[in-house]
């Protein structure tokens, strides 16, 4: 897929610099790598995430230049910075806020990939290499969310690494070393600061891997076959360069909503008070993009269930390319699928929801919208099992054996071939059969 390079020298310099070290070559090559030319807007969230981490490192090495890693001194110097640093809430804001947006269009980019078939052969390790940057968000998410050092960053940090001491045998071990004593102090938050300024940089490496993973066997694309001539293909500039361009500028505009009108919305009010280890809030409750993943882990009483479950959902994402035995990639020839996809869908926003509320909640449809009620039955926590039961029959369960039960409706042999507004209504010959089609 990506050919014989197309890049020739023209002057001494780069002759010079193309036979020790070409740099040049290897961005030209980027530019002019043949993509799908129908690949839509949803294929712009890779760019998307690409500015999302520029954007967090720079602002993460401006604050670490001011921030205290000590207990004692953390939560004024978060303060300090945004009162006394030239732009300092600025750049707060924008890494706060940052931390949301990075993970909005990482949500979006993996269910896109999820719809559109984009972890199937011959892309296991581009997917794989996605989940690993994934899993690594998530870790810089959770150290960075600790080190404002207010009530919610301490207690949801005693609630998360405690977790690790249901694993068996090696869970104290974890437990002891992630706070480097015997509860969570001063020694803990130097260890969080010192790995949270260090992941970033392990995730752009790992950017760097899925970026050439993705250029050995090239983009999907939405309808799901194979690039089959140069004439299903466009360079990736100035096409591709102009749309994701555009694209980034839209998000960048919502980006800006949050940081200048309502910069704290995405937070928690409990985090603007400092931390007191004899106090502990009525609810603790991670950031948002943890919300589904806690709701499964409160799904089950059993400590060290809850843990393998939370745990065992990120790796079903892992496992997904050998789980799903469909030869179809794309779900717009597969009818069924789509419609499971969006319950598996609606099961994930339940999971959020319920995770975001008390376990101690209980609702029960009322009149208008819902009502929160004492009642025997703890229906968040119901709701959470459900939704969490579904999620990994959808994995283990509704892929494997829709794979080999869906008969999907007809594909066009190539990405230049006529399609028509109903699948079933294409051109003689312009179809292909389940088996044809990679």
């Amino acid at each position: 897929m990506s050919g014989h390079s197309q890049y020739e020298p023209k002057t001494g310099f780069e002759r010079w610099l193309d036979t020790r070290l070409p740099i040049v070559r290897f961005g030209a090559d980027l530019l002019d790598f043949p993509t799908p030319k129908n690949l839509n807007y949803w294929w712009t969230f890779g760019g998307i995430l690409s500015v999302c981490l520029l954007v967090q490192i720079v602002t993460g090495v401006v604050l670490a230049m001011h921030y205290v890693p000590h207990v004692d001194h953390a939560f004024n110097s978060v303060e300090r910075i945004m009162r006394d640093v030239n732009y300092g809430w600025l750049i707060r804001y924008i890494h706060a806020n940052g931390a949301s947006m990075f993970f909005i269009a990482v949500y979006i980019h993996m269910f896109r990939g999820l719809y559109y078939g984009s972890y199937k052969a011959p892309r296991e390790v581009l997917w794989i290499l996605g989940c690993v940057i994934y899993l690594l968000m998530m870790a810089t998410a959770f150290m960075g969310y600790v080190l404002p050092w207010g009530q919610m960053s301490f207690h949801g940090a005693v609630v998360i690494t405690n977790l690790f001491g249901a694993l068996p045998v090696v869970g104290h071990a974890i437990t002891t070393w992630l706070w480097g004593g015997f509860a969570v102090d001063d020694p803990t938050l130097n260890r969080f600061f010192s790995l949270h300024y260090l992941l970033p940089f392990m995730i752009a490496g790992v950017v760097g891997l899925h970026i050439w993973a993705l250029h050995v066997p090239g983009n999907n694309n939405p309808i799901g076959v194979n690039v089959k001539s140069k004439a299903d293909t466009v360079p990736f500039h100035p096409y591709y360069t102009v749309k994701d361009g555009f694209a980034v500028s839209v998000f960048l505009l919502m980006f800006a909503t949050f940081v200048f009108y309502f910069p704290d919305v995405l937070g928690h009010a409990d985090n603007y008070t400092p931390a007191n280890p004899l106090v502990t809030p009525a609810h603790i409750v991670p950031e948002w993009y943890f919300l589904p993943f806690y709701a499964i882990l409160r799904a089950v009483p059993d400590k060290l269930t809850g843990v393998m479950l939370m745990f065992g959902a990120i790796a079903m994402l892992f496992l997904l390319p050998w789980l799903d035995t469909s030869k179809v990639r794309s779900m717009r020839y597969r009818p069924t699928a789509r419609l499971y996809y969006f319950i598996f869908f609606l099961a994930c926003i339940v999971l959020g929801f319920c995770g975001a509320h008390p376990p101690d909640d209980h609702v029960i449809p009322g009149v208008s919208g819902f009502q929160l009620l004492d009642s025997d039955v703890n229906s968040f926590v119901w709701l959470s099992r459900i939704a969490a039961l579904y999620y990994f029959g959808y994995f283990l369960v509704i892929i494997p054996v829709l794979g080999l039960t869906e008969t999907p409706l007809p594909a066009p042999e190539s990405i230049s071939a006529p399609v028509l507004s109903h699948p079933a209504k294409a051109p003689a010959g312009a179809a292909a059969s389940p088996e044809k089609r990679g």
